[in-house]
C-alpha cells in the first residue's frame, strides 16, 4: 500500500467510525430488538419471536396508519415541488441584495423552533383564530371551521417547513444551466413554454430528484408536527412508534413498526429512483 493510499485510509477512518457507531449499530440493535419477546417487568424479554411482525402485517389498523404516512408524505412532497419550483426559478435569476433577501425568506421557517412554529399554527387555526376570523369577515364561511387536529393542517405545516429543502437543490440545478441554451431554443422558434418544457425542466431534474427524495424522507419521519397538529384525531407511524417506545414501553413492537416504516420508505425511494433514472441520465448527457 502506497503512502497516499494509507493517508486516504486514515482520513476515512473517522467517517467510517461515525457511520458505524451512529448508524449501523443503532439499526442493528433495532432489528434485534424487533424480534424480542414482550417483557413482563421490563420493556422486552430474553427470547426471540416474529410475533410482532405477524401482528403488524395481520392488523388492518397498522396498514392504514402506514398507508396514511406514506400517502401524506407523497402529497407533502408534491405540494413542496409545486410551490418550490417557481421560487427556485426566481432565486436562480436574482442577484445582489435581492438574492440575499430571497434566501433569508426561504430559510425563515428553519430559523424558528419547531415547537414555536407549531404553536403558531395552533393559534392561527383555532376556532377563534385569525384564519377563521378572516374567512368569516370575508363572507366565505358562516361558522368557524375545525382546522386544528386535521390532516389538512398537518400537510400545510409540513409543506411550510420543508419547502427550503426543495428550493435549494432545484436552485442549484437551475443556476448550472447555461442561459445560452434558452437563447438557442428561442432563436430556433421555440416558445417560452416549449423552451421550458424541452430544455429547462429536463436539465433541472438533477435538482428535482434529490429534493423530492429529501423532502419525502423528512415528511415520512416527521413526528413533532403530526403529534401537535394532528393530535389523537390523525395517527401517523412516527407518533405510533414513539407511543409504543415511550408510552407503553413495548420496545419490540415499536422497533418492528420502525423497521416496517423504514423498509417501506426505502422501497418508495428506490422505486422513484429507478423510475426517474432515464431522466437523470438524459440531464447528465
Amino acid at each position: 500500500m502506497t503512502r497516499s493510499a494509507r493517508m486516504k485510509l486514515w482520513l476515512a477512518l473517522p467517517a467510517v467510525a461515525l457511520i458505524f457507531v451512529f448508524m449501523i449499530l443503532p439499526i442493528t440493535n433495532m432489528v434485534e430488538m424487533s424480534f424480542r419477546t414482550p417483557g413482563t417487568s421490563e420493556p422486552f424479554g430474553d427470547d426471540y419471536t416474529a410475533m410482532h411482525y405477524a401482528r403488524i402485517f395481520g392488523d388492518g389498523y397498522y396498514w392504514g396508519v402506514l398507508f396514511r404516512s406514506l400517502w401524506t408524505a407523497a402529497l407533502v412532497t408534491l405540494l413542496c415541488l409545486i410551490v418550490s419550483y417557481p421560487i427556485a426559478w426566481h432565486l436562480s435569476k436574482a442577484k445582489g441584495m435581492k438574492a440575499v433577501l430571497l434566501y433569508a425568506a426561504i430559510a425563515s421557517p428553519l430559523m424558528t423552533g419547531v415547537l414555536v412554529r407549531n404553536f403558531g399554527w395552533m393559534i392561527a387555526a383555532a376556532l377563534d383564530g385569525p384564519v377563521n376570523d378572516t374567512l368569516i369577515a370575508m363572507g366565505i364561511i358562516d361558522a368557524p371551521l375545525r382546522l386544528l387536529f386535521t390532516q389538512t393542517l398537518v400537510i400545510l405545516a409540513l409543506v411550510h417547513v420543508f419547502v427550503p429543502f426543495m428550493v435549494l437543490p432545484i436552485n442549484n440545478a437551475l443556476r448550472n444551466i447555461p442561459p445560452e441554451l434558452s437563447e438557442a431554443a428561442a432563436s430556433m422558434g421555440a416558445s417560452r413554454v416549449a423552451a421550458f418544457r424541452d430544455v429547462i425542466l429536463p436539465l433541472s431534474f438533477p435538482g428535482i430528484q434529490p429534493g423530492v427524495i429529501l423532502v419525502y424522507v423528512l415528511a415520512v419521519a416527521a413526528y413533532v408536527t403530526p403529534a401537535l397538529l394532528g393530535g389523537q384525531m390523525v395517527t401517523y407511524m412516527p407518533t405510533l412508534i414513539i407511543g409504543e417506545l415511550t408510552g407503553t414501553f413495548r420496545w419490540p413492537l415499536g422497533s418492528a413498526l420502525a423497521i416496517v416504516l423504514s423498509l417501506s420508505t426505502l422501497g418508495v425511494v428506490l422505486a422513484f429512483t429507478l423510475f426517474t433514472w432515464k431522466w437523470m441520465e438524459r440531464a447528465r448527457a
